[in-house]
């Protein structure tokens, strides 16, 4: 599976931005699909995940209710909606795809743990 992610950049705080990841190589209504970030000195974190069929999403409460993942398996992209954003969304956005089986309770970790990655988007939220 390659995935490749676009849409990153440098916005006011309050503002928005909507990521996008292609992937390749793999049915994509066969892969669970996530984003997850690194901010500058922090440990990755889990950002919003969507099952194969998009019939269920996740978020930390951290960007619940600002951040929406959706999918169009037509286009075998992803998308992450970003609203009010904050200068401490600032980090590496990192879409991630697992091809596992997987149950509401371990999909964030199976993404977690996936090989499958894409290159990185950098998100910029200045105050």
């Amino acid at each position: 599976v390659q995935l490749q992610a676009s849409g990153g950049g440098l916005v006011q705080a309050g503002g928005s931005l909507r990521l996008s990841c292609a992937a390749s190589g793999r049915t994509f209504s066969s892969l669970g699909m996530g984003w997850f970030r690194q901010g500058p000195g922090k440990e990755r974190e889990f950002v919003a995940a969507i099952t194969r069929s998009g019939g269920d999403t996740y978020y930390p409460d951290s960007v619940k209710g600002r951040f929406t993942i959706s999918r169009d398996n037509a286009k075998s992209t992803v998308y992450l909606q970003m609203d009010s954003l904050k200068p401490e969304d600032t980090a590496v956005y990192y879409c991630k795809a697992t091809t596992l089986d997987y149950t509401d309770y371990d999909f964030i970790r199976i993404l977690y743990d996936s090989q499958y990655r894409g290159q990185g988007t950098q998100v910029t939220v200045s105050s």
